[in-house]
Formats: structure tokens, sequence, C-alpha cells
């Protein structure tokens, strides 16, 4: 979940900045001048959303690093366990014909994740709460389902979605400001309009944010999605399910034990709320999927 909610949080930030920008800048009132040109604000709304897009998952490596504490391990490890969590995802990367990521360990409750700007780029990086509750065995099933999503190429799908519905964002946060400018003003939508008031301007501002909340349901929804075929690659790659099978089930004996901060940052717990933003499905349902192959 970490990798897809970092991702989510530094595109939101970095589409308000945008958004700021561009009305410094002046391009709010020049979309505005004669009433609002929605083909120019259409080609602009594009533009920004996918290059905000773009520029997180850029950011996300280096972002990951600083948030979680990850600290960098090489071949030259100062311990067994460090070692061999480096050998692991060497042979990994090979199997899925990828370039050897940067590995790391952070202090933390079990969890794992991989992230970077693009399959032969990445970083994967396991808790020491991961590395000390599950056997080598179930980590490296975990590692192997880290390892699939750098394979599967899924930040790049996560950031393309992500565009789309930062487009929309950017481009109805504006459309909605417009209107309220004009309810607010008593002008009418037909008469031309020398501009905006600060009612647009507060409006788009807090329709960005609402709508880019709402936005990032739908890239969850597509990460749980990916979570499955994740999954499917860790069984892949270590010719079998049933580990990947155990690594799960020990999360969510975990999660639903002594561990309860794990809970929130696997995604697993909460109603249907927190559901439609989890980016990770529940543990049930990847152990059945797994259980069919």
């Amino acid at each position: 979940m970490k990798r897809v909610m970092l991702l989510i949080a530094t595109n939101i930030a970095v589409m308000l900045v945008l958004s700021i920008v561009a009305s410094i800048l002046g391009v709010d009132r020049f979309l505005t001048q004669e009433g609002l040109n929605l083909g120019a604000l259409l080609v602009l709304s594009a533009i920004f959303g996918f290059g905000g897009a773009f520029i997180s998952l850029l950011l996300s490596k280096t972002m990951a690093k600083h948030s979680m504490g990850v600290r960098l391990i090489g071949a030259q490890s100062r311990d067994s366990t460090e070692a061999w969590l480096f050998q692991t995802v060497e042979r990994l990367a090979r199997r899925a014909n990828i370039n050897m990521p940067e590995v790391g360990i952070y202090n933390g409750a079990p969890n794992a994740f991989a992230t970077g700007a693009n399959r032969n780029a990445a970083l994967v990086a396991v808790s020491t709460g991961l590395l000390a509750s599950m056997d080598k065995s179930e980590v490296e099933a975990v590692l192997g389902h880290e390892i699939a999503h750098v394979a599967n190429g899924d930040m790049v799908t996560l950031t393309l979605i992500q565009g789309v519905v930062n487009t929309f964002v950017f481009f109805l946060a504006r459309v909605i400001g417009f209107l309220v400018d004009q309810a607010l003003s008593g002008r009418d939508r037909n008469q031309q309009s020398s501009g905006v008031g600060p009612g647009y301007y507060i409006t788009v501002i807090v329709m960005q944010i609402a709508l880019g909340i709402l936005a990032s349901a739908i890239v969850a929804w597509f990460s749980r999605q990916r979570e499955f075929r994740a999954d499917s690659g860790s069984a892949e790659y270590l010719g079998q399910p049933r580990t990947m099978i155990a690594a799960l089930k020990k999360l969510k004996q975990l999660s639903t034990g002594a561990l309860p901060e794990s809970m929130q940052a696997l995604g697993i717990s909460g109603g249907k709320l927190s559901a439609m933003f989890a980016s990770h499905p529940p543990l049930d349902e990847r152990i059945a999927a797994l259980e069919k192959r």
C-alpha cells in the first residue's frame, strides 16, 4: 500500500502546486477572459494532468527513501540476513528479466514495497518487522510479489491512469469554479465576461482537492487488480503458489493479532468507505485467487 499511497499523496500535492502556479502565471485569466474556453481548457488539463502524474512518478523513489527512512544494502552486507536479502532480490530480478533494483530495509511493521520510474531503475524495500515475523521462504514470496510489480510496470501503468483522472480533475474543477463564480457575480453564462472573481479561484482549489481525493479511489481500484497479478507473478517465479499463500496467511495473522498498526498500513481493515480507497484487495480474496491456480 505504501507504494501507491506515496504516489497518490505526492500527485495530489504536485497537482495543487501546478494549479497555483497556473493561476499565478495567468492561465486561468486567459481561459476565462472571453467566457470559459473549453477546448483550450481540455488541452491544458491534459498537459498539467499527465505532467503532474509523471513528476510524481519521477519523485517516487526519492520520496520513498526519505519518508520511510530506507537504508540501502549492497552485495557486501553487514550480516547474513542482509546478504541473503540482496542475493534473493538479485535472483528474482534475473527470473523476471529486469535490471537489479536497489535493495533497502526500513524500520516498521511487517510490510514491503517496490517503486521507481521504470522497471530497470527500481527500489525494493522490506521492513524490519517483515524480516522478524516471517521465515525466509515467506519473505522470498513477498519479494517475488514486489519484483512482479516492477516487472509488470505497475508504477507506470498507475501513473498513466493517474494522468487521465488528473486531466478530468483539473478540467472539472475549473468548469465548476466558473459556474460558481457566474452564480455569485449574477452574470448570465451567455454574456461575455471580462474575467472571474475570487469565487472562481477559491472553488477551483477546493474542488481540485475534493475531486483529487475521489479520483484516488479510481487509482486504488486499478491498484487492487494489479495485486492479483503480482501474487501470480510471485507464484510463477517460485514455481508454485504455496509459499505466497503461506505469506499472505501470515500477514493475516499479524494484522488481526498483536500488530494493529499493520492493519492500516496494509489496507486490510475498515468498512466500505476505507475499502474504496484501499490499494490492496482483502487478503482472503488474494488467497482464494492463488488457491485456484
